[in-house]
C-alpha cells in the first residue's frame, strides 16, 4: 500500500501522466472566496468515461447544515493518514484556507460562524442540477448511488423509503448498492427493489440457507460506454448482522466475502472489462484494504463511513473516491480507458452549496409532493438551541450529549447509552429546533427506548466491543461507526491496546463513584439489536425533554479520556 506522503510526491511529479485532481480549481476558488454554480460544476472534460458518485444520503431531501469530525482516529497502518487527519492538520495537508469554503465543507473549525456565511449544504433537487450538468457534459456517464438512500428521515419513516425511491429514480442512477435500506425488513426492500429502473448489486449479499448469491441481488452490472466496457460490482454493508437487526432479514447473509470479490473481478475481465469499478459501503478503511488484496479493481466509490476528501487515494493501481454524505457532494471521476486498462483520471469532489447551485424544478417539484402530507407536523418548532448541535466524532457529539440527557432525565435512568451513529445534520446556534431535526437524528425502524438493568461487568463488555469494532488494527474487523456514546458515565480508553483491555476507570459522574462489576445499574438507551425490545420511541423521548428545556444548552463533554493516539 502506498502511503498518502508517497502518494503526493508521486503525484505531483506525474499527475500530467496518470492522474489529477479537480481540487486545485476549488482551492483557488477558496482563497479567491468567490463562488458560483459555473465555478463549481467547472471541470476539463478527460478520456472517454465519466463516473458520477453519491453516497449515505440518509434521507435528506432538502438543504441542512453538516459539520465534518473533528476527531476521526485511525489505528494500525491507518494511524495518522487520511481520512485520519482532521481541523486544522487536515486543511494543512491539502493547502486548504482557514475561512474558505473548502473549510467550511470539508472540515469542523468555527463551524457555526461559517455556516452563517456560506448557509445550508446538500439538498437532493441541488444534486440533481449537477447531475444533469454532468450528464449534459458526458451524456453517457454512470450515475452509481453507495446506499444508505433509504433510511434517515420522518418522511422516509413514515413513507418506508417510499418518498426516496420516487426522487432518486427521477435522478436516474445507473446502480446502487445497500445498508440501511435493508433496516425496512426484507419484505419491504424486496418491493422497493422491484421498483427500481436500475440495477440493485450486491456482490456479498448472498442467500442465508444456501450461501449462494441471490438473483434480486446480481454481483455486477456491465456498462458500454465511452467505446469501452465497465463493470461495475457492488459491495453493500459487510456487517448488516451484526451492527443491524438480524432478525428484520433473516434470508440473508453478508460479509465482506474478498474471495467472491476477487472471482467477480477476474469473472468480468474475462467477459471483456476494460475497467472494474466497485461500488462500496465497506467504509474508506476497509476499501483500502480491500484495494490492497483484490488485484484488477481500477476504481473504488467509497461509502458509509462518510468521508469527504478533495483527493482520491490511491492503492496500488487502484483509486479510491469517497464521497461524503447527507447530499454534501457530488463526485465526478473522468477516466481514460485504453487497451483494455485504466490508464489515467481526473476527479472532482464537488460541494453542493444550497444557495449557490439552483434547483432542479422537476425535482424540486417531486420532493414538494412527498413532503407535503406531512409538512405540518415536520414544522412544529419543539424548542431551540443555543449550542451547535452535530454527530460526528469518535466520542462523543452535542446531538448525542442532548439524547443521552433526554434518556436519563425521561426514563429515570442512572446511565444512558446512544448508539455511535454517523448520520444526522446539524444544527447552529439560534436556531429553532423543530420535530423534523429530531427525526433526523433518531430515525430507525427500531427506535425504541428501552429501560434495563446491566452490571458494571457488562457495561464493560459493550464499551470493550464496541471499542474493537472502530479500533481494531485490521480493518476488516472494524464495523465503520463511531463509540457508543454514555450519559452518565466516564470512562478512559486507551486505543492502543487489545480488545478487553481498553476500558478503564469507569465512574457514575454523578457521584464519581467508580462502576463496580458486580453491580446492576438502571441503563437506558435506544437502537437495540434485540426483537421484542420495548419502551417509548426515542424521538417521542427527545420531543418531550426539549419541550420541558424550552432552550437548549449542552455543556463540553470531557467524560471520555483517550490515550493511546
Amino acid at each position: 500500500m502506498i502511503s498518502r506522503r508517497d502518494f503526493l510526491q508521486v503525484g505531483m511529479a506525474t499527475a500530467a501522466l496518470f492522474g489529477a485532481s479537480g481540487f486545485g480549481n476549488w482551492a483557488r476558488l477558496a482563497a479567491q472566496q468567490s463562488l458560483t454554480q459555473d465555478s463549481l460544476l467547472e471541470f476539463e472534460t478527460y478520456g472517454n468515461v465519466s463516473l458520477i458518485h453519491i453516497t449515505d444520503i440518509h434521507a435528506q431531501l432538502k438543504p441542512i447544515y453538516f459539520r465534518e469530525p473533528s476527531i476521526n482516529i485511525g489505528v494500525g497502518d491507518n494511524k495518522g493518514a487520511v481520512p485520519h487527519i482532521t481541523g486544522a492538520d487536515f486543511r494543512r495537508s491539502y493547502g486548504i484556507e482557514d475561512g474558505s469554503p473548502s473549510h467550511y465543507a470539508l472540515s469542523s473549525g468555527d463551524f457555526a460562524s461559517l455556516a452563517k456565511g456560506y448557509g445550508r449544504v446538500g439538498g437532493l433537487d441541488r444534486v440533481a442540477t449537477v447531475i444533469k450538468a454532468i450528464r449534459a457534459d458526458r451524456p453517457d456517464a454512470i450515475l452509481l448511488d453507495g446506499g444508505d438512500t433509504w433510511h434517515g428521515s420522518y418522511t422516509c419513516y413514515k413513507t418506508a423509503g417510499q418518498d426516496m425511491v420516487n426522487v432518486m429514480n427521477a435522478l436516474a442512477p445507473d446502480a446502487m448498492t445497500f445498508h440501511w435500506e435493508f433496516t425496512l425488513g426484507a419484505d419491504r426492500v424486496e418491493e422497493l427493489v422491484d421498483q427500481l429502473p436500475f440495477a440493485a448489486l450486491g456482490q456479498n449479499i448472498f442467500d442465508a440457507e444456501w450461501d449462494e448469491p441471490t438473483e434480486l441481488f446480481p454481483p455486477y452490472k456491465m456498462f458500454e460506454r465511452g467505446g469501452t466496457k465497465i463493470a461495475v460490482i457492488g459491495q453493500a454493508f459487510p456487517y448488516l448482522p451484526i451492527a443491524n437487526p438480524r432478525w428484520m432479514f433473516p434470508a440473508y447473509s453478508f460479509g465482506i466475502r474478498d474471495e467472491n470479490m476477487a472471482a467477480m473481478v477476474e469473472e468480468v475481465r474475462a467477459a471483456g472489462a476494460e475497467c472494474v469499478v466497485v461500488l462500496s459501503h465497506n467504509g474508506f478503511d476497509v476499501d483500502k484494504k480491500m484495494a490492497s488484496v483484490v488485484p484488477g479493481i481500477d476504481v473504488i466509490l467509497s461509502g458509509h463511513t462518510h468521508d469527504a476528501l478533495p483527493e482520491p487515494l490511491l492503492v496500488g493501481q487502484t483509486i479510491i473516491v469517497p464521497s461524503g454524505s447527507n447530499g454534501k457532494f457530488v463526485s465526478r471521476v473522468d477516466l481514460d480507458i485504453r487497451d483494455g486498462r485504466m490508464m489515467g483520471y481526473r476527479t472532482k469532489l464537488i460541494p453542493i452549496f444550497s444557495d449557490v447551485i439552483a434547483p432542479d424544478a422537476e425535482v424540486s417539484a417531486i420532493i414538494d409532493a412527498e413532503r407535503a402530507p406531512f409538512e405540518a407536523a415536520m414544522a412544529e418548532v419543539i424548542g431551540q438551541t443555543d449550542s451547535l448541535l452535530f454527530r460526528r466524532g469518535n466520542f462523543n457529539g452535542s446531538w448525542d450529549d442532548l439524547i443521552c440527557d433526554a434518556l436519563l432525565s425521561e426514563r429515570d435512568a442512572e446511565i444512558a447509552l446512544s448508539p455511535g451513529v454517523r448520520w444526522g445534520p446539524s444544527l447552529i446556534p439560534g436556531q429553532d429546533i423543530t420535530r423534523e431535526d429530531i427525526f433526523g437524528v433518531t430515525s430507525m425502524t427500531y427506535g425504541e427506548a428501552y429501560r434495563t438493568e446491566m452490571t458494571g461487568e457488562f457495561l464493560k463488555i459493550v464499551l470493550e466491543d464496541v471499542a474493537d469494532n472502530i479500533f481494531n488494527p485490521d480493518p476488516f474487523y472494524q464495523q465503520g461507526g463511531d463509540m457508543v456514546r454514555t450519559g452518565g458515565l466516564g470512562y478512559r480508553i486507551d486505543v492502543s491496546k487489545t480488545q478487553g483491555a481498553r476500558i478503564s476507570n469507569m465512574a457514575l459522574l454523578s457521584s464519581g463513584e467508580a462502576i463496580d462489576p458486580a453491580r446492576s445499574y438502571v441503563v437506558a438507551g435506544w437502537a437495540s439489536v434485540n426483537e421484542g425490545t420495548e419502551g417509548p420511541k426515542i424521538w417521542d423521548v427527545v420531543e418531550s425533554h426539549v419541550r420541558k428545556l424550552g432552550t437548549v444548552t449542552v455543556e463540553p463533554n470531557n467524560s471520555v479520556e483517550v490515550v493511546g493516539v
